[in-house]
């Protein structure tokens, strides 16, 4: 059996709290375990503030979230217009050995979303990006 969320969300920071309420909520109906919960919010506040910072110039846009629960597995899946953005390739690989203050300051969100979740895929159709993440429980 399985159970879907869907969100059509602004660029505006103010809706983090929005996804955050709205995946806890579903996460409990749904009775995942608090670690999971944990991830799936952190892995949409990175992405998220990703598109509201870097997928547009200006202006209110909106993008889609859609989460599906199924007995095993996790499905999540971000859908915008803004510019193209693979993850997978396109974001740089931060040195994790380095010493904190050696550091450049930001690059570390994907990774950890990368780290969190057990697939990762993207793809651009349609002028959007599409990317995919999955989580076993």
């Amino acid at each position: 059996m399985s159970a879907r969320l869907s969100l059509t969300v602004k660029t505006q920071a103010e809706e983090l709290a929005r996804i955050t309420a709205a995946v806890e909520d579903f996460g409990e109906r749904e009775e995942w375990p608090p670690d999971l919960v944990f991830r799936v919010n952190l892995a949409l506040e990175e992405l998220g503030m990703n598109i509201m910072n870097h997928g547009y110039d200006a202006g209110l846009h909106e993008f889609d979230i859609t989460l599906i629960s199924e007995d095993d597995t996790l499905t999540i899946e971000i859908i915008d217009d803004g510019r193209p953005f693979d993850p997978l390739h396109d974001a740089k690989q931060p040195d994790v050995g380095a010493a904190i203050e050696d550091r450049p300051i930001g690059g570390l969100g994907i990774y950890f979303v990368r780290e969190m979740m057990d697939e990762m895929h993207y793809r651009r159709e349609d002028g959007k990006n599409h990317l995919t993440l999955v989580s076993r429980r």
